[in-house]
């Protein structure tokens, strides 16, 4: 692990009801506050539990950060269903997860419309938590970092270095997410050391070096130490395992430095 502060942040996708989503957050907390440790750790609710979250959150003055898995690049106007960044950003809500392979495959989602996102998160004080990932056919045909290269420059296509410094990378390759099957530590690091030399010829030195690269995709406490022992990897975003407090915490403690 660098000198990057790691960031566990866990996904919930759509589970956990508002009441189930404060008492996991509560849990996490306390372990936490005993582990004393210098990690940050963002919850990422469903938006029916984002606000009960927050309150929490404030309330019991936790050191946990909020994400939301999505969001809508205007500010308000007649779009049906969807989130704006300031109904995010009233609720405290500090991160976005933004091309997530679900969104862009079960949701049709391009990377002009998350490029879009990416955006208008970083106008309005939001930090986009950019992910990328290859499928298995990529994988097996070798085109692997030339398909990570292609979306990381589209998604932060006319982002200034000026406006970078809060962005988060994801990198899960598809084939791993959900399915047990866990890319290993080295094929890891090799993607996330190419997207940090990405963002170098993008941005410059500076946001090269800054920038955490998380890794996601079968995630879990048996493994984590593993990936975040790696020089490119700073922590991870977490699927299934950040659903229960049991599952999660071991996550938090391996990414202790």
């Amino acid at each position: 692990m660098s000198s990057r502060k790691p960031l566990v942040a866990g996904n919930w996708k759509m589970h956990l009801t508002a009441a189930q989503g404060v008492s996991l957050v509560q849990n996490i907390d306390d372990f936490c506050r005993e582990l004393k440790a210098d990690v940050e750790v963002v919850v990422a609710p469903p938006f029916t539990a984002i606000h009960s979250a927050s309150t929490v959150i404030d309330i019991d003055r936790m050191q946990l950060g909020l994400a939301a898995q999505n969001m809508h690049w205007e500010a308000e106007g007649a779009f049906t269903g969807e989130i704006s960044p300031t109904m995010l950003t009233a609720a405290r809500v500090g991160y976005v997860i933004l091309g997530h392979s679900e969104r862009r495959e079960h949701f049709f989602e391009t990377d002009e419309v998350i490029n879009k996102k990416v955006k208008s998160a970083i106008s309005h004080g939001i930090s986009p938590i950019l992910c990328c990932g290859e499928s298995l056919d990529i994988r097996e045909s070798g085109e692997t970092l030339a398909f990570i290269e292609g979306q990381i420059r589209a998604g932060l296509e006319d982002v200034s270095a000026a406006r970078a410094t809060g962005i988060v990378i994801a990198y899960e390759p598809i084939w791993a997410i959900g399915t047990g099957k866990t890319a290993t530590p080295k094929m890891a690091e090799e993607v996330c050391e190419h997207i940090r030399n990405i963002l170098g010829d993008i941005f410059g030195t500076t946001i090269k070096a800054n920038t955490r690269i998380l890794y996601g995709g079968s995630v879990k406490a048996e493994n984590a130490a593993l990936f975040f022992a790696e020089k490119n990897i700073d922590g991870a975003l977490v699927g299934g395992a950040a659903l229960t407090a049991g599952a999660f915490n071991p996550i938090i403690a391996a990414a202790k430095t």
